[in-house]
Parts: C-alpha cells; sequence; structure tokens
C-alpha cells in the first residue's frame, strides 16, 4: 500500500513539473513586441515680435526615400568600426514609415509661418486666386543614430531640397540645396536615437524655412 502511494505520489509530482516547466516555456515564448517610437509633440514657441505678411503657400508632396529608409526601421551605425554597414534597432521601430515622420514634422513646423498644403488640398484654389505657389520635394539621403563611441551618439539627417514655382507655363526651378543636420543623443541606446533625430528633424525645418525665405522673397 505505501509502495503504491509512493509511486502515486511521484506521478503527481512528475505531472506537476511538467505543467510547470510548459507555463515557462509559454512565458519564454511569447513574441515581444517591439516599442513604437514617432518624433513627438513640437515645443509651443511664442510668435516672434514682428510678424512677416502672408507668405505664399507651399505644397510637400511624399517625401522621397529608398531601401531601409523608406522603411520603419530606426537605424543606427556603428561609426568606430564600420560606418559603411546600417544596422536596425531590433526591439525598436518607428510608429510609420520614416519619411511621413519627417515630412509631417516639416509640415507642423513650417506650417508656423506660411500655408503648407497637400497635393489634394486647395492649391488649386490657390492658383485660382492668382497666388503664387510653391512646391517643396525632398528627398530622405540619410535617417540614422550614428556612434562615434560606445557612449557618444548623435542623429545624422541629410535630405535633398528642390523648391519649385508653379506657373501657367509649368514648374519652375526656383532653387536646390543639400541639408545636413545633427541631433545629440542623451543617450546611446533608441530612445536617444529618436531624441536626436527629432532635433534634427527640427534643425533641417528651422534650414528649409530660412532658405525659402531667402529663395522665394520677392525681387
Amino acid at each position: 500500500m505505501n509502495h503504491v502511494a509512493s509511486s502515486a505520489r511521484r506521478q503527481w509530482l512528475a505531472s506537476a513539473a511538467s505543467l510547470a516547466l510548459a507555463g515557462c516555456a509559454s512565458v519564454v515564448d511569447k513574441p515581444q513586441r517591439p516599442t513604437l517610437f514617432d518624433l513627438g509633440p513640437i515645443a509651443s514657441v511664442a510668435p516672434p515680435p514682428e510678424r512677416p505678411g502672408p507668405r505664399a503657400p507651399l505644397v510637400i508632396p511624399e517625401i522621397d526615400a529608398s531601401g531601409a529608409l523608406d522603411g520603419s526601421a530606426i537605424l543606427y551605425r556603428l561609426a568606430y568600426s564600420d560606418d559603411h554597414q546600417l544596422r536596425a534597432y531590433s526591439m525598436s521601430r518607428w510608429s510609420a514609415p520614416a519619411p511621413q515622420l519627417v515630412r509631417q514634422r516639416l509640415r507642423q513646423q513650417l506650417g508656423r509661418e506660411r500655408p503648407v498644403l497637400t497635393l489634394d488640398e486647395s492649391a488649386a484654389i490657390a492658383r485660382q486666386a492668382g497666388e503664387p505657389l510653391y512646391t517643396l520635394r525632398l528627398e530622405l539621403e540619410e535617417f540614422s543614430h550614428v556612434f562615434d563611441t560606445p557612449e557618444r551618439s548623435r542623429g545624422v539627417l541629410r535630405l535633398r531640397a528642390t523648391l519649385l514655382a508653379n506657373t501657367a507655363a509649368g514648374e519652375a526651378l526656383l532653387g536646390q540645396r543639400s541639408i545636413g543636420v545633427e541631433g545629440v543623443a542623451p543617450s546611446p541606446d533608441a530612445p536617444g536615437g529618436v531624441r536626436a533625430l527629432t532635433a534634427a528633424t527640427d534643425a533641417a525645418a528651422q534650414d528649409i524655412g530660412q532658405w525659402l525665405r531667402q529663395v522665394s522673397a520677392p525681387r
């Protein structure tokens, strides 16, 4: 009788152990979802004391990008090891494709000074009213978290900007330039890279805004 009870107890313990291991395995094997990031809200700033007169509306089409830059991966480079290799954070991603987030941010920042339209918005109305209308075409060439050392890093953004004026005869080239800006990363990880790239995007908006004021100014 004692032998039977001992055998039953061993079987019960073995079954309990199997269930416990199965539970642990299910926890370990449960897939982890990557953390999603965007560029965050823009900081509210007071308008300049002497605000200039109304500026011509600006159309910003979808930003062109190729390869990995056209996806939602948060990219980084190890400049101290091999700056030709583009890597992606495995558990951190953008909440939307990087060009889409950059375009949204630029629209928000540039929209503080002038109307910023999409191709499907009131561009036709602006033309019918006889107002000048400009198109800003952008190509994203670099948008990555660059590590100069394992502890020191920065966000690097490079854009190629082309400004066109819509005329009765078609589009006329007003100017073209390359824009390269950086932001310091507060930490050597994906969240730090996101903040550095956000700062770089805001710096690019300031650079573009100043350039637009020069190129599109009346002559």
